[in-house]
């Protein structure tokens, strides 16, 4: 079984000088997660090469035994450096996508139409389509076979305002990701802030905030062996 994880470009935190990218934990879990569960994986992103790294994400008070994993794993780290260009993937070549967060999809991801077309396809085709924390956000704009928002009537969540509050960036992030999806007429619901909390509705799995990565991640590999 193929899956495909699609990592962020963006590395400028708004107006504020400082950098964004993905969030460290949010894939290496993933990662050894579907590693190990003996899925082919294969690394994405909209400009190709290597993503950005959240440089927040890779400080000691947010290491995991996953990414002290991935820090020894030179094949990891080569496959992160060399990550497909998102319009080169073809949704018939995956049999599932997982989307790590952090902040750096709310301007890239979010809005990227090739993004957008293989989770309509993947989805529309009975594929698993996950994303974790801010990574919901690429859901903003795909539509549903029927052209409804994808999410409309779906059980979701992600990275909460009050999370967003707690790490004050609700003033610097493009939008809160949480009303994003409320009005898009998704069903929104969230655990306490930081802990772990991932829904899983038909074939789309969100996970709310870092800590939910592994079960968002697990969830997924159950239903991609049944």
């Amino acid at each position: 079984m193929k899956i495909i994880l699609v990592l962020t470009s963006h590395d400028k935190l708004g107006d504020t000088g400082r950098k964004t990218g993905f969030w460290l934990e949010e894939f290496a879990t993933p990662y050894y997660i579907f590693k190990d569960g003996d899925l082919d994986i294969t690394l994405a992103s909209p400009n190709g090469g290597q993503p950005p790294l959240d440089p927040k994400s890779d400080e000691p008070d947010f290491q995991t035994e996953a990414t002290a994993r991935f820090k020894k794993d030179s094949d990891a780290q080569a496959a992160l450096a060399n990550t497909l260009k998102l319009e080169d993937i073809s949704a018939n070549d995956y049999d599932a996508v997982f989307y790590p967060g952090g902040h750096g999809p709310l301007w890239d991801l979010a809005e990227d139409s090739n993004s957008i077309d293989l989770i309509e396809k993947m989805y529309s085709t009975g594929k698993p389509v996950a994303a974790v924390c801010h990574a919901p956000a690429v859901l903003r704009h795909a539509k549903g076979p029927d052209g409804s928002p994808l999410i409309e009537g779906k059980s979701v969540t992600c990275f909460s305002n009050t999370e967003e509050e707690a790490v004050q960036l609700s003033d610097v992030v493009p939008f809160l990701l949480e009303d994003e999806l409320k009005a898009k007429g998704a069903n929104f619901s969230k655990a306490e802030d930081w802990h772990s909390y991932a829904i899983t509705d038909g074939n789309l799995i969100t996970g709310q905030n870092p800590a939910s990565s592994e079960p968002a991640a697990k969830a997924l590999l159950e239903i991609i062996n049944q």
